[in-house]
């Protein structure tokens, strides 16, 4: 099928049930596995190689959430997401490829044109090219609060401005940039723009060193007039936050809060081995009132933020007005879940759990991540109690 017969913003249709088991079967052996291996050899280097992202595409796990005629797997979302749990329970930065190349080619696709879907969408599912997501600037806010200016030269845009914090801004093939015309305000004048990774007049800064998620390349990015075609615009000018929020925000808020509730099942799994196998005082910690309570009520909490996930990922895979609210409420609930999870996970682990030998001290690391990927949980109130305004106002 052509590029320009592909109807746009596909959705998948889904998979079958068996083969939606056999998928899950084999990336939960995968991340047991080869997938704990690389962990080893990433908190031990402290980088990830580039193989580990070939091994990922070459079994197919990069293009699982894309529609068959574009290459990849065609699972639906809320497959996806049960997917995406799975996938989280391994080391961050695999989670973190995993997530954002299944995500990344939706925020394009919905405003590519047929031109741009052949140069840009396709090859991003294929792995053929890699693509940041840049949105974040370290002097402004969310959402319209972007200070990224462009303004016009011929048939090129000049982009200046701050992006920091850009999740694989070092080793991209292009950076995915939200900013906006120059003098305007609000949503209006802005743009999104596919920037080339070797253009002109752009400083990268490699800020690699954090807590946890280990190996995963961020950047700072400075852009000083830099050359943009006009024809790498994704959309018409206006529309540059509708790509940065209702293409990629949206559902990877969703995804982030599933690989919340993966997580903290992992963190969960590791509280339940540990509690098992130490004894004091002639019994195991399982029975130790103190202890039960806190691994039921870890229990409890997972499924509950479970629950809030999936029905986020139906209601954003059914294009319910309701989705961007739900997605907020799902990574809200779901990040203060992970906090408690983990937190009483490595209070069962007692001192031991504080080393690095041990496998709770890299979750719990990994877990702090989550509070502001995709935005705080304050920006996501913010965002649930205009929904909720808007409802007042519409009642009235």
């Amino acid at each position: 099928m052509s590029v320009d017969m592909i109807e746009r913003t596909a959705r998948s249709a889904g998979i079958a049930a068996a083969e939606l088991d056999e998928l899950l079967t084999d990336v939960a052996a995968y991340v047991a596995g080869p997938g704990e291996r690389w962990a080893e050899r990433i908190e031990r280097t402290g980088e990830v190689p580039e193989e580990l992202w070939t091994e990922l595409r070459d079994r197919g796990y990069l293009s699982l959430a894309a529609p068959v005629e574009y290459g990849g797997r065609g699972v639906s979302f809320p497959q996806w997401m049960r997917l995406m749990e799975v996938f989280a329970r391994s080391h961050g930065s695999l989670r973190m490829i995993v997530h954002v190349v299944n995500g990344t080619w939706r925020a394009m696709d919905e405003f590519a044109t047929p031109e741009q879907r052949a140069k840009f969408v396709l090859p991003s599912i294929a792995s053929r090219i890699k693509v940041a997501f840049t949105l974040t600037e370290p002097g402004a806010g969310s959402g319209a609060d972007i200070r990224a200016t462009v303004e016009r030269s011929g048939d090129h845009y000049l982009l200046s401005g701050v992006k920091h914090l850009i999740t694989f801004g070092v080793r991209c093939d292009y950076w995915l940039v939200t900013a906006r015309l120059d003098g305007s305000s609000g949503h209006n004048g802005t743009v999104a723009l596919m920037v080339p990774r070797d253009s002109a007049g752009v400083t990268v800064v490699d800020t690699s060193e954090t807590m946890g998620v280990t190996g995963t390349d961020h950047a700072h990015l400075t852009f000083d007039r830099t050359p943009v075609p006009i024809a790498n615009r994704l959309g018409e000018v206006g529309q540059g936050l509708a790509v940065a929020l209702g293409g990629f925000l949206t559902p990877s808020r969703i995804s982030v809060a599933m690989s919340c509730v993966g997580l903290a099942r992992r963190a969960q799994e590791l509280a339940v081995d540990y509690a098992r196998e130490r004894v004091t005082f002639g019994k195991p910690l399982t029975s130790r009132q103190a202890v039960q309570f806190m691994l039921a009520e870890n229990e409890a909490e997972i499924e509950a933020a479970k629950q809030l996930v999936l029905h986020g990922a139906q209601a954003w895979e059914d294009d319910d007005p309701a989705a961007p609210a739900l997605s907020s409420m799902a990574k809200m609930i779901a990040v203060d879940m992970l906090t408690r999870v983990t937190d009483k996970a490595l209070q069962i682990h007692g001192g031991s759990g504080y080393w690095r030998t041990s496998a709770i001290e890299r979750v719990y690391r990994d877990a702090r991540a989550q509070r502001f990927e995709e935005g705080t949980n304050e920006a996501q109130k913010s965002v649930v109690f205009r929904e909720m305004q808007a409802r007042w106002e519409d009642a009235r």
